[in-house]
């Protein structure tokens, strides 16, 4: 079979650098579903109705980071045909993504977002700091998923804010539309690319402080959509200066209100897995345990892992992922299926 040159020199470039000392893959082009039958023209067959094939158009992701079994962590830039909004997103496949044996299923997406305005920044001064090494959320998930704690996720990483001011996740009126980028632009940019599932049973948000306000908000207003959430030390409400004057828009992404009607309407079902640190204190502690006493109930299902001398920080939070909460929401997500052709 003939290799198209661009790839075919993309493959020499890459096995060359993994024998040069220093040599980095860093900025290279890769493709995440080289080798996988099919393409988005002419998909190969999936293996069962849930599976979603990629549908293109195709991205091109460039190396950030590889981790040592070989697999890479890859940026792209999207501007968002609904949003408008134009910002980075990094992507990372666990290595069963390549094994033959899942070449036509689906995986689950984690949709990873940063606390604060996030770090490091990128060329383009955007930021998501589950892309970097000293965090090592994907090696821990690698090591997670061996000992059956985790689903093999492909990793989402996009920006949570344009520019140094806290947009909530959401479209507040005026400002970008940073809710639909999350939920509806950077999800297409996955199906576009990526074996995903067509049910709300693969998809999963997970984030920390205002990443976890975030991650909450999404899941409970779009629980069509989304199945689970990991909402570490969050924000309960939404609390971005920018709301003033718009108060019903405010109320609309309350996960607070949303969770009230949800507990109306019967559901769909969701699994809210919220973490805190001994030491975070009353004010991230009691606004968790307030919630869950009120509204978790019926279809709305959370568990809380309080993480022994945790502060609020992304190691800490990854502690607590260990010991309960990665395995809470993957017990309720859908797993790759294999198949032997």
């Amino acid at each position: 079979m003939k290799i198209p040159y661009a790839r075919a020199l993309t493959a020499v470039v890459l096995a060359s650098c993994a024998l040069l000392t220093g040599c980095s893959e860093n900025g290279e082009p890769v493709d995440f579903n080289a080798g996988a039958p099919g393409n988005p023209s002419s998909p190969a067959t999936p293996v069962d109705k849930d599976t979603r094939m990629p549908t293109g158009p195709k991205s091109e992701f460039r190396i950030t980071r590889t981790l040592d079994d070989g697999t890479h962590i890859a940026r792209t830039t999207l501007t968002g045909a609904k949003s408008h909004v134009t910002g980075s997103v990094w992507v990372w496949a666990p290595k069963e993504y390549q094994d033959p044996k899942y070449a036509k299923s689906g995986f689950p997406v984690l949709i990873a977002l940063p606390g604060g305005l996030g770090s490091p920044k990128d060329k383009d001064g955007v930021t998501n700091y589950w892309v970097g090494g000293d965090i090592k959320l994907q090696e821990n998930l690698t090591k997670w998923t061996s000992e059956g704690k985790s689903l093999p996720f492909i990793v989402v990483m996009p920006m949570l804010n344009p520019d140094t001011r806290y947009h909530d996740g959401s479209d507040i009126p005026g400002q970008a539309k940073m809710g639909t980028w999350l939920t509806d632009d950077v999800v297409d940019l996955v199906k576009a690319n990526f074996r995903t599932f067509d049910s709300r049973d693969g998809w999963a948000f997970m984030g920390s402080s205002s990443g976890g306000f975030a991650s909450l908000k999404a899941v409970l207003k779009y629980p069509e959509k989304f199945k689970a959430a990991i909402a570490s030390g969050p924000d309960i409400v939404p609390d971005s200066p920018m709301w003033a004057g718009h108060q019903k828009e405010k109320d609309a992404n309350n996960p607070e209100k949303l969770a009230a009607q949800l507990l109306k309407k019967g559901g769909p079902d969701v699994y809210l897995a919220f973490q805190a640190g001994s030491k975070e204190g009353a004010a991230v502690i009691n606004p968790v345990n307030r919630f869950r006493q009120k509204y978790g109930k019926g279809p709305i299902h959370t568990a809380l892992q309080m993480i022994p001398g945790g502060r609020h920080n992304a190691w800490d939070y990854e502690k607590g992922m260990e010991t309960s909460s990665i395995k809470f929401i993957s017990d309720h997500l859908k797993a790759p299926i294999p198949s032997s052709s």
